[in-house]
């Protein structure tokens, strides 16, 4: 079989509907008809049972699992392949809460492992919109311990503890597994995770179902997998510049920047032995590269350019805001 040369991929997005969903994730991706109720587009996902698949050029149809097994380090880069098999290690998603989200947290990856046999979940938000008063939670308030924990889920007094922030758009926060969190209602929100679906679930507000069920809580395991420490500020701050690389978080498994761009800017990736996500958040661009592809993307659009590009310029029309990730 002679296999394509890679080009920069799009996929089509896998919609979720949630009790919290709302109506703007396919109005932002310029989706018709528009569907209600979508708390989630999964953007690009390797998760099992929710495989992306290419939407452009001549690779269309093939699942990121065709791809990652066909082209390995081409796709991926050699040292992102040593590290994570033969897994995209990614989970792009833009998430619209109509509704609180529950109280939550991810195991790392040493107990998602043993547990589960999968990945840990460290995640990033980018807060899109915001309603006026939106907010979310990250982390506590103050130091508590094991037993302070259960008494506080058993008592529903949970929420007392934890730090609240009212956010606008352009706000950040990185999610270390560990880090109880939850996203509240009025927050549009880039995510950027491990390829992990283990979600604990803490505390609900009591919520019911139609049949008036409460959704499953996952108190004892979560136990185990909360990082107790209290910090005085979870907030990533970092100084917003137009047509500049601007740094937002780096670890492990991502590190993210964002482009506020009105001009041209090229990117070289010569040195970097890993594929590239644009997320576009606002506006619109063309993205070439140095093998003779050029892309067009807008508000709401992911692509996934491979390892094995060695060059990108971004053309802004006229503005435009973009998070760009890979693996350092």
């Amino acid at each position: 079989m002679i296999k394509e040369t890679l080009y920069p991929i799009t996929f089509k997005p896998i919609l979720k509907k949630n009790i919290w969903g709302g109506d703007d994730i396919c109005p932002f991706k310029g989706i018709n008809p528009k569907q209600t109720d979508i708390g989630e587009s999964w953007e690009l996902s390797h998760v099992e049972g929710n495989y992306s698949v290419v939407d452009n050029g001549p690779l269309e149809g093939w699942s990121i699992e065709d791809l990652v097994n066909a082209y390995g380090w081409q796709l991926v880069g050699e040292k992102v392949m040593e590290k994570f098999g033969h897994t995209f290690p990614l989970l792009i998603k833009f998430i619209d809460a109509c509704d609180n989200l529950s109280i939550q947290v991810h195991p790392n990856d040493e107990l998602a492992k043993k547990r589960h046999n999968s990945f840990g979940k460290t995640e990033m938000w980018y807060v899109i919109k915001a309603a006026e008063g939106a907010a979310l939670y990250s982390g506590f308030s103050r130091q508590i311990d094991v037993a302070e924990y259960v008494k506080r889920v058993e008592d529903d007094s949970i929420m007392e503890v934890l730090q609240r922030y009212e956010v606008k758009p352009g706000d950040v926060f990185f999610l270390p597994a560990g880090r109880v969190h939850a996203i509240g209602s009025g927050c549009f929100i880039a995510e950027i995770q491990q390829t992990s679906n283990i979600t604990y679930r803490i505390y609900d507000y009591n919520r019911k179902d139609a049949n008036g069920q409460g959704r499953e809580l996952h108190t004892e395991l979560a136990k185990d997998a909360i990082d107790y420490t209290a910090s005085p500020d979870y907030r990533t701050r970092y100084m917003p510049q137009k047509d500049s690389v601007v740094p937002l978080e780096s670890c492990p498994y991502f590190t993210t920047n964002l482009l506020d761009l009105d001009t041209t800017l090229v990117r070289d990736f010569h040195l970097l032995d890993s594929f590239v996500v644009y997320i576009c958040l606002v506006g619109s661009f063309t993205l070439s590269d140095n093998k003779g592809n050029a892309i067009s993307l807008h508000q709401g659009q992911t692509v996934l350019v491979p390892a094995d590009t060695t060059q990108v310029k971004l053309e802004a029309s006229p503005e435009v805001k973009i998070l760009e990730t890979y693996i350092y």
